[in-house]
């Protein structure tokens, strides 16, 4: 035959090493701002700051073109957004108070993480997710 077949190794163990989300405190009161004036609906924002090896900074806050938000959801069209590298996920509310994300939110999952507000908005209400719905570590700097 012309092709080989190359064996893997069953020993070999693939370790995952454990992600981190950093969130500012300004953005962090100017996110539980923007939940709390929204509410009773969902409020949506996108993230800004930047990531290397799976590690987040977030640093700053954009307001998505063309946003709807209802009581039961939010969302803006992505291709109306420009382009913009500095764009690392999407932040929203939560207003019946439990922050997992939904089916919904995992398939409109954004760019590298989604972090969810629930309510009372408070700095304790806050948690990351990654795209597959599992929790990440998220640190308030």
């Amino acid at each position: 035959m012309f092709f080989k077949i190359k064996k893997s190794k069953p020993d070999t163990i693939i370790q995952k090493t454990e992600r981190e989300i950093k969130l500012k405190k300004d953005v962090l009161d100017s996110i539980l701002s923007f939940c709390q004036i929204k509410h009773p609906n969902e409020a949506i924002l996108i993230l800004r700051g930047k990531s290397k090896k799976g590690n987040v900074l977030i640093d700053g806050l954009v307001i998505p073109p063309f946003a709807f938000n209802a009581h039961a959801s939010s969302g803006f069209p992505h291709y109306m957004l420009p382009a913009d590298i500095s764009y690392v996920g999407t932040v929203h509310s939560h207003p019946i108070g439990n922050p997992s994300p939904s089916i919904t939110d995992l398939n409109n999952f954004y760019e590298l993480i989604s972090l969810i507000v629930g309510f009372p908005y408070g700095d304790k209400d806050i948690f990351a997710w990654d795209s597959n719905g599992n929790a990440v570590k998220l640190t308030i700097i």
